[in-house]
């Protein structure tokens, strides 16, 4: 999950606008909403797209139900279940439904210029079993934001580079009368994702180079060991326990003046800008002697094409058309995103738009950021069980060695059943 969850929790129903012919086809595409207001929803942006691709074909309609990142998973995975599949769901998981037959492969849908165009770190990510059944939609890295005002306030001239400069930077902070010095969320909404930067700036991270799970790994048990005794243990996170702190309440609380530091993507700056906040940007802090190159992590969120309803000549040509290079880059404007085509991304760079030069950064970082690992089929069930249960592993009571275990169990059982299966 990618940006900024909605408050709406909204659904809505884009596909004719107004129109009450029938049409030859109707596609059904349930997406992921990406504001945080109803003057910034994702509606609009597809009820935009869907009026534009439905003037240029008059036999296809767009059917597009938007619903919140808490729900949208939830949404499909009952209408699969039900055998009421969409056509095409934005997501952020599609490995379970590639694995299970349900989806048709990215090359037996897009044209050869429109699959070419995707990078070869996310086409690669999005695949099960060596064939891309997920194609990229979204994209984003994490650096490390600091708001530049308090650190003044706390005599603090640089940025920290090390987690022992981000500790103290914290105590100072903290000392100054800051709320949160460090905001650390590892609350239900994206844990996994605070986590993963974490685990990679301490050299490790979920799995290995060859895909194989390493959760437990010596690095990633220090990598929390740490956080609980210099960061949680010494009160510079702030007043929620970080396992009750989700990641829209922490970034509200930075664009409020209220943290310090805190890992954030690119959808934090126009949340901190709106509310004048001064802030700057670096590379997320790592271990000493770990190098802040291969720190950086990476997500993406994924479109998928499902079998049931047979409609592939015709999701085939919607998908190329929102794949076109001016679609991709309004939908990453829009919602301070990464682009997931080359060209666009080459556009942005180019670009002199001053919102576009404030995501170069991020862009930046891409090419070399670890993704989590969506093409195992297990990933989904892991990810949801690091949401429940890694806030525990920091509280003065926890132990990140026996969480940390007990996750890596559960997705060396998960990865055999799919062996077996």
């Amino acid at each position: 999950m990618i940006a900024v969850v909605s408050t709406m929790g909204m659904t809505a129903v884009l596909g004719g606008c107004g129109a009450t012919g029938s049409s030859d086809v109707t596609l059904r595409l349930v997406a992921a909403d990406y504001g945080d207001s109803a003057a910034n929803s994702s509606q609009k942006y597809w009820s935009k797209l869907a009026r534009a691709y439905e003037a240029q074909h008059s036999g296809v309609k767009i059917d597009v139900s938007v619903y919140s990142w808490n729900d949208v998973d939830r949404k499909v995975k009952a209408m699969v279940a039900a055998d009421k599949a969409p056509d095409l769901a934005q997501i952020g998981s599609y490995a379970d439904y590639a694995a299970a037959g349900k989806l048709y492969e990215a090359g037996d849908l897009l044209s050869i210029p429109v699959q070419a165009d995707f990078p070869s770190q996310l086409a690669e990510a999005g695949q099960w079993n060596h064939a891309q059944y997920g194609i990229p939609f979204a994209a984003s890295t994490r650096v490390l934001f600091y708001n530049k005002t308090l650190f003044s306030e706390a005599g603090i001239t640089t940025p920290p580079t090390t987690w022992t400069e981000l500790a103290a930077d914290a105590k100072a902070l903290e000392a100054n009368g800051v709320k949160y010095p460090y905001a650390l969320p590892l609350g239900p909404e994206e844990a996994q994702a605070e986590t993963m930067q974490w685990l990679l700036s301490g050299g490790s991270g979920y799995t290995d180079d060859t895909g194989t799970y390493t959760i437990n790994s010596a690095q990633n048990i220090d990598t929390l060991t740490w956080l609980k005794d210099e960061l949680v243990g010494k009160g510079l996170t702030g007043p929620t326990a970080p396992g009750k702190l989700n990641r829209a309440t922490a970034f509200a609380a930075f664009a409020d003046g209220q943290v310090g530091m805190i890992n954030g993507h690119p959808t934090l700056i126009k949340q901190a800008e709106k509310k004048g906040v001064k802030f700057g940007t670096v590379a997320m802090p790592a271990r000493a002697g770990q190098s802040t190159s291969t720190a950086s992590m990476g997500v993406a969120d994924w479109m998928a094409a499902f079998k049931q309803n047979g409609h592939a000549d015709q999701v085939g040509d919607f998908l190329n058309y929102v794949y076109s290079e001016k679609n991709v880059l309004s939908f990453s404007r829009e919602y301070g995103l990464l682009p997931v085509t080359t060209s666009a991304s080459q556009a942005m760079t180019d670009s002199t738009q001053p919102q576009d030069k404030q995501l170069r950064p991020f862009l930046e970082q891409l090419p070399t950021s670890q993704l989590y690992p969506a093409g195992k089929t297990s990933w989904a069930a892991i990810s949801a069980d690091i949401k429940k249960q890694i806030g525990t592993a920091v509280t003065s009571t926890g132990n990140p060695t026996t969480v940390l275990t007990r996750l890596q169990a559960e997705a060396s059982l998960a990865d055999s059943r799919t062996s077996a299966g």
